[in-house]
């Protein structure tokens, strides 16, 4: 005996509701983002730069400089590795972020 399978689209509807998932959309707006993705790529799109640039921020931050007017603090020995695991953590990511963008000359 032979088993037909057969999906009914649960792939499609999957996908669907993790990009809604991700986009931080209510239940409502799944019919709208099969019906017409293009404004939901758009906003997508846009989340993807604001977090490309504040992840840019965050390493222009941990790595400047700042001589002029510095004040001297204490912090302990486990504040300050937090603080250095943190900066590599971006450091990494940003530097994925490059490797994974496309060399335009």
């Amino acid at each position: 005996m032979t088993v037909i399978e057969h999906d009914f689209g649960i792939q499609q509807r999957q996908v669907e509701r993790r990009f809604r998932a991700l986009l931080s959309l209510d239940a409502l707006h799944e019919a709208n983002v099969r019906a017409n993705p293009i404004p939901y790529l758009e906003r997508a799109s846009e989340r993807i730069y604001q977090l490309e640039k504040a992840l840019f921020e965050a390493l222009q931050a941990a790595t400047a400089s700042t001589d002029e007017g510095s004040e001297t603090i204490s912090i302990g020995k486990a504040e300050h590795a937090r603080l250095l695991q943190c900066q590599a953590i971006v450091a990494r990511a940003y530097a994925r972020l490059v490797a994974d963008q496309p060399q335009t000359e």
